[in-house]
């Protein structure tokens, strides 16, 4: 049954070469949201663009470009890894209303509108005072819901993210993060902030970043279960996926780039310390080829029918990117 489903991984950062995309196919993935860019700016981002570019030439029996869910029943079709873009920072629009649009045409389908720090649009999930939205930040909500281009709060602070959740028409998603009565990190989210974003159809992907995780790198298949099992409980299996934050292979100087980019000249250890300054212990359970079918069918033991398991594991981020990356008429 998994293997003829659509599966979608609604976060990857992971070492982007062959190798590993032949991993991705053996994986049964259909479609992954890749991390185009952290803290690059308008061209740097474009250079990024014309990198994938690369590898999508490179690589065209393995991977293939998504622009539209119409992309990914092709990339099902052919055998093939669909891969669509987003960001983890405002910083490829800087402080130009115009580059939502233009980012989008390039293929940004979606955008957090921060990245732990306050940003010009929002305040991010590790600073000490929420001020919510800005007035930029309400401009850039606007455009990205008539562009269709998805907002994503992952990396936000709860009054921001509440705010965004209330100003946008279009619901919006939390790619990447875990309820914090699972885990209470500054990353995961709030029964309140869970419960508003799905009342007004948004998503929550589950992270698998053992930081956001109970029991870190110790966490088991069944505990990730049992937190998606009662998460939907609590607000409905239909706007539950996966956002595996996986970033395997990458080297310390990617984790540093994450955290410190350009604005800290001390080093910010994000949710790690000093005494533990490097990657997460991977999941056994999750890093290698059959990570998303563990989970599949880790979800059908944990009481999920197969249909729900495969709504988890790809059809719910399937409807609701094909309803979100539609322009406004």
């Amino acid at each position: 049954m998994y293997q003829q489903q659509i599966i979608i991984d609604g976060l990857q950062y992971c070492n982007w070469n062959r190798e590993y995309f032949q991993t991705l196919k053996a994986s049964g993935i259909t479609a992954v949201h890749a991390t185009l860019v952290y803290h690059e700016n308008t061209r740097e981002t474009l250079t990024r663009f014309a990198e994938w570019n690369t590898l999508f030439e490179q690589n065209a029996d393995l991977i293939m470009p998504v622009l539209s869910m119409a992309d990914v029943e092709v990339a099902k079709a052919q055998g093939k890894v669909g891969v669509f873009f987003g960001a983890q920072n405002c910083s490829p629009i800087e402080d130009e209303i115009g580059m939502v649009e233009v980012m989008r045409r390039q293929g940004l389908l979606i955008m957090q509108l921060t990245y732990n720090n306050q940003s010009l649009l929002a305040t991010g999930c590790y600073e000490q005072n929420d001020n919510g939205i800005t007035r930029f930040g309400k401009q850039v909500i606007d455009e990205m819901n008539r562009v269709g281009m998805i907002i994503d709060m992952s990396h936000s602070a709860e009054r921001s993210t509440l705010e965004a959740i209330d100003l946008s028409s279009r619901p919006i998603c939390i790619s990447h993060a875990n309820p914090t009565f699972a885990h209470d990190a500054l990353r995961n989210k709030s029964d309140q902030v869970i419960k508003a974003l799905t009342a007004r159809g948004g998503l929550l992907g589950f992270s698998l970043y053992p930081f956001h995780l109970p029991n870190g790198s110790q966490c088991s298949l069944d505990d990730f279960c049992q937190m998606i099992a009662r998460t939907a409980d609590m607000v409905g299996v239909e706007h539950l996926g996966i956002g595996s934050d996986l970033c395997l292979n990458q080297p310390q100087s990617v984790l540093e780039w994450m955290r410190n980019g350009r604005w800290s000249k001390a080093m910010d250890y994000g949710e790690g310390s000093a005494g533990n300054a490097g990657w997460p212990d991977a999941l056994p359970w999750f890093c290698g080829s059959r990570g998303m079918e563990n989970i599949y069918d880790g979800l059908t033991k944990t009481g999920f029918s197969e249909a729900e398991s495969a709504q988890v594991l790809g059809g719910n981020w399937f409807n609701f990117l094909q309803r979100g990356l539609q322009p406004a008429e």
